[in-house]
């Protein structure tokens, strides 16, 4: 029996669920010198802003148990640039629709990046990061307050007809209540999560490990979190979700999928073993027999 893959998201037809999370890809082209990644459901490329920016000081990554701390800070040539080099050279390697991670540090910042990549026909979704500081609101992120999510979710959808996707931040006490403001204010699906919040100190010099302090945690340890985070949102908005955080295997793509959703992103594996993602889709049907799965949008949701 011939087990089918396939997806749709938002709209979207794909191949497979999955994703590699922006941030641990680049923009593709350094990955297809490894294989043809053209097999992936499609990829979020690097987080990008209006302006470049170099990132936070270094140390900014710490190894943990089963994961990593990054403060890497968003360094990205900005919109000008992606758009001028690094979406020619991506497409010579990618010939589907890819997804753009866009960040900014107020919502008119949002806007400006939306519609500058809007222009891009091989852009098929937006991936929109509220993790970011406020720049208005007190250095608060926008993804802790569901009226700014909102607030930000409506203003892109605005310049916009491509698919947004609001990607949250689980560092906040009530993810669902985001999730549900972000859907009234029109998104088109939900991405969750992005990374924790955590922090590793260097015994022998008694500081922290990352120049920041503290930094997003990410890897298989966060698993867990994530999947209960997706079960969580999937069952209370009618959107499509994307899961993520920790994915590393098939049967984790399985498992994320049955908790609700119907993409799945592979972000720290990537730079653990580069071919992560397409060991995982080449595994998959193997997986699927192993649970009796004819077609993966069969189990979406089913738990």
């Amino acid at each position: 029996m011939e087990r089918k893959l396939n997806v749709t998201l938002c709209g979207v037809p794909m191949d497979n669920p999955i994703i590699p999370a922006s941030g641990t890809f680049g923009y593709g082209y350094e990955f297809a010198e490894l294989y043809d990644i053209n097999i992936l459901g499609t990829f979020s490329f690097k987080g990008t802003t209006k302006e470049p920016r170099f990132g936070n000081p270094t140390p900014r990554i710490a190894e943990c148990t089963e994961g990593m701390i990054n403060a890497v800070g968003l360094q990205n040539p900005g919109v000008e640039q992606v758009i001028a080099h690094e979406l020619p050279l991506m497409r010579k390697v990618f010939h589907k629709k890819v997804m753009a991670n866009v960040s900014g540090f107020s919502v008119e910042e949002y806007v400006y990046t939306v519609k500058k990549l809007d222009a891009c026909p091989e852009i098929g979704w937006f991936e929109v990061n509220v993790s970011c500081p406020n720049v208005h609101g007190g250095g608060m992120s926008f993804g802790t307050s569901p009226e700014a999510a909102a607030e930000v979710c409506r203003a892109v959808k605005a310049v916009t007809d491509k698919p947004v996707i609001m990607k949250l931040s689980p560092n906040v006490t009530d993810i669902v209540a985001i999730a549900k403001a972000c859907e009234e204010a029109g998104a088109d699906g939900i991405a969750l999560i992005n990374t924790l919040l955590g922090m590793r100190i260097d015994l022998a010099r008694r500081r922290p490990v990352i120049a920041n302090k503290m930094g997003g945690f990410s890897g298989r340890a966060i698993f867990p979190v994530a999947v209960r985070m997706v079960y969580q949102v999937a069952h209370a908005v009618s959107i499509p979700v994307v899961g993520m955080g920790g994915v590393a295997t098939a049967e984790d793509v399985i498992e994320m999928m049955m908790a609700g959703a119907t993409a799945v992103e592979v972000g720290a594996e990537n730079l653990v073993n580069p071919y992560a993602c397409r060991d995982i889709i080449e595994d998959l049907p193997r997986a699927m027999e192993k649970y009796g799965i004819e077609s993966l949008s069969d189990i979406i949701r089913v738990v």
